[in-house]
């Protein structure tokens, strides 16, 4: 296909895959004359998953590119989940910022850890979400709200469950694109979706509870 066509599949503006072809995050397409080249279907998968990693997953493309470097590299697919839900780092450098990080945690972190250990999960110890659990966990107890990382364990055994849909996204899926763009869709594309269904659960169960109370409260 022409770029044009690339353009208009992708939904990228020809300057900006112009810009990625010379900076190496796409590679060029076959040439067929002076400045016009052939572009295949792989271009346009990886196209697509540089498009969703910087403008849905806001990264840079610094890291975009050091990403598709890595997941080139890896041909594994655990591998390749991790380094897209940014559960394991690009690089070593990354890597050693965050042991560094990890040394003096604050309470949170150790109480997300124990909750880890409690579900039986095999997690890199540098993962993101590790931190971010401990942060929550941090205000929740500034708050003196009396929900710990137990309290967190029924929620941790629901998600648990929807993990296991997530993973299952990825059987059937061969090609190291096409396994780094189904683990973006299921990472990064189906969290708002979650989002919006746990609102939409939370709305029917409070007119379901609460919305009765109000009523017997106005015949008194």
């Amino acid at each position: 296909m022409k770029i044009s066509t690339l353009s208009r599949r992708s939904g990228v503006s020809i300057p900006t895959i112009k810009y990625y072809l010379r900076d190496g995050l796409l590679p060029h397409g076959l040439a067929t004359a002076t400045n016009q080249a052939d572009y295949s279907e792989e271009h346009l998968r990886r196209l697509r998953l540089i498009r969703t990693l910087v403008e849905v997953r806001r990264l840079p493309v610094s890291a975009v590119k050091e990403i598709l470097g890595a997941i080139t590299e890896e041909g594994d697919l655990h591998q390749i989940f991790g380094i897209v839900i940014d559960a394991r780092p690009a690089t070593r450098h990354q890597e050693q910022a965050r042991q560094e990080q990890a040394q003096g945690e604050a309470r949170g972190v150790t109480d997300a850890r124990r909750l880890i250990t409690e579900m039986g999960w095999e997690v890199s110890p540098s993962t993101t979400a590790i931190q971010t659990l401990g942060e929550v966990l941090d205000a929740l107890s500034a708050m003196d709200s009396h929900i710990n990382w137990q309290s967190l364990l029924p929620y941790a055994q629901l998600t648990d469950r929807i993990s296991e849909l997530d993973v299952q996204q990825m059987n059937g899926v061969s090609g190291l694109l096409e396994l780094a763009e189904r683990a973006v869709l299921v990472s990064v594309l189906l969290e708002p979706a979650l989002l919006a269904l746990r609102r939409l659960a939370q709305e029917d169960k409070s007119a379901r509870l609460f919305s009765g109370s109000r009523d017997e409260g106005r015949e008194t």
